[in-house]
């Protein structure tokens, strides 16, 4: 086993120095004033490896990763009702224990799962994030659960055709990391998670080159019938809502999709349009026949990805459009290309990452509790103009999430983003192993899990669409 060495720490030599502060940037301070109790900002990221790890290895792993990146070790400061900003505490060390090894037992990935989405981590307890460790967990991948947050793995075709599951998963390790979404995102304590793995085993964790790709060519002429931006897009249609508030999720597998050789559409933009084509036809079905446009929200991180990586809430956010008429499943290699093209416009684009508006609101001029009750009314006020979903594609894992010896590499990694009303659904979507993980992670407000399985079908169906040669 490889020792975990601890860098050295200065001696108190003196009386202790107060607390550093940070104030909120504008995502932590919208994200601050927005918050709700029945549907809280959580974002869940769940590795699955082989083996079995030692607890107090782990713990010690964990912590030391939380010091070399000292940035996640914050609390919210207590603050006058007229202080002007919310400002993170850093602390030297954290407030409370971070990683917990819930009893084993045959429903203990569900209730791991139903915990990151009904309980956040506090903000007034550094850090915002908690590590919870699930041994022998759940059913192993290639069978078919369908509790509520339950495990479901298909193939590929419009058949679910489960595959042999893997052959330690009966025996493996499930990480659960939970984060309040208001100090953090998920590539964020990803990277947390690939120190902790190399401070676990020694095993190198370094992210990976990004897979090399032939430059596309630059679009003919600009995208064709691009909606307005003032024009409120379409919702979901409502399916069976549930009685009680919060989230509901469902997490598959696929292969990651192929694409044609030459293809100008890369496989976020396979995604993209299966998500549009997935929401259309539920739409459809719903009697939602709506003349507006789809409107996917698509984070961009143009973060570093190596130990210098900013921890903290680091993309941006655009809206990638689609009009009734181009949801086409018949006319699907122009609809790819036409959403390369805008894809590829949107993330060249320097924007601020809420857009103007939000830096304007976010100005420290007013008490921030002023700004906070005029930030919820706008946001009530705004919500017809809501994107119809979000679509977060993390991508290929850049780290091996490696933690050596018995543990083994991880050989399978979900996210899912917090699904509050208006918008009511999200799709997160992550490659490891040649394998892509979907999160489906919804409101119960708008949909049931019934709801959620029909929409994981269709959303294979169109994804299996997009890799036929569209001529």
């Amino acid at each position: 086993m490889t020792a975990i060495e601890h860098p050295a720490r200065d001696a108190d030599d003196g009386p202790p120095l107060p607390p550093a502060r940070v104030p909120f940037p504008v995502v932590d301070e919208v994200a601050r004033h927005c918050l709700q109790e029945e549907e809280p900002e959580t974002v869940h990221i769940e590795v699955h490896l082989p083996g079995r790890l030692d607890p107090a290895r782990l713990t010690t792993a964990f912590t030391e990763a939380l010091h070399r990146h000292p940035r996640v070790l914050m609390r919210e400061a207590a603050r006058p009702w007229y202080r002007r900003r919310y400002e993170w505490e850093l602390t030297p060390d954290p407030d409370v224990p971070v990683v917990s090894f819930p009893p084993p037992d045959r429903d203990a990935l569900q209730h791991a799962r139903t915990r990151a989405l009904v309980t956040a981590p506090s903000l007034s307890a550094s850090p915002p994030i908690r590590l919870e460790v699930v041994e022998g967990a759940g059913p192993p991948v290639g069978s078919a659960a369908t509790d509520s947050v339950g495990l479901r793995t298909t193939g590929t075709g419009t058949s679910t055709p489960s595959r042999a599951p893997h052959p330690h998963t009966h025996l493996g390790t499930v990480l659960f990391l939970t984060v309040n979404h208001t100090a953090l995102d998920g590539p964020a304590c990803l990277r947390i998670l690939a120190t902790a793995a190399e401070l676990y085993g020694g095993k190198d964790n370094s992210p990976a080159a990004p897979p090399l790709r032939t430059p596309a060519p630059a679009p003919a002429t600009g995208p064709v019938d691009t909606p307005s931006t003032w024009t409120p897009p379409a919702r979901v249609a409502h399916g069976t809502p549930e009685p009680s508030p919060g989230n509901g999720l469902l997490v598959t597998e696929f292969a990651v999709p192929r694409r044609p050789q030459g293809s100008p559409y890369t496989v976020n933009d396979q995604l993209m349009v299966a998500t549009a084509l997935m929401i259309a036809h539920w739409n459809r079905e719903h009697g939602a026949r709506s003349r507006r446009p789809l409107r996917i929200t698509m984070p961009v991180d143009d973060r570093p990805r190596g130990t210098d990586m900013p921890i903290g809430n680091g993309t941006r956010l655009v809206e990638v459009p689609f009009t009734p008429a181009e949801l086409d499943q018949n006319r699907l290699g122009e609809l790819l290309r036409r959403t390369a093209d805008r894809t590829r416009a949107l993330k060249s684009l320097p924007r601020p990452q809420l857009g103007h508006g939000a830096a304007v609101l976010t100005a420290p001029v007013v008490p921030v509790a002023w700004r906070a009750a005029l930030t919820r009314g706008l946001r009530r006020a705004a919500a017809p103009w809501t994107s119809t979903t979000l679509l977060s594609n993390i991508g290929r894992i850049p780290y091996a999430l490696d933690f050596g010896g018995e543990a083994g590499r991880a050989h399978a990694v979900w996210f899912s983003a917090p699904a509050r009303m208006p918008r009511g659904l999200t799709v997160t979507t992550a490659s490891t192993a040649g394998r892509l993980h979907v999160a489906l992670r919804w409101s119960r407000t708008l949909l049931s899990h019934g709801d959620g399985a029909h929409l994981r079908d269709l959303f294979e169906h169109y994804l299996h669409r997009t890799q036929e040669d569209p001529g």
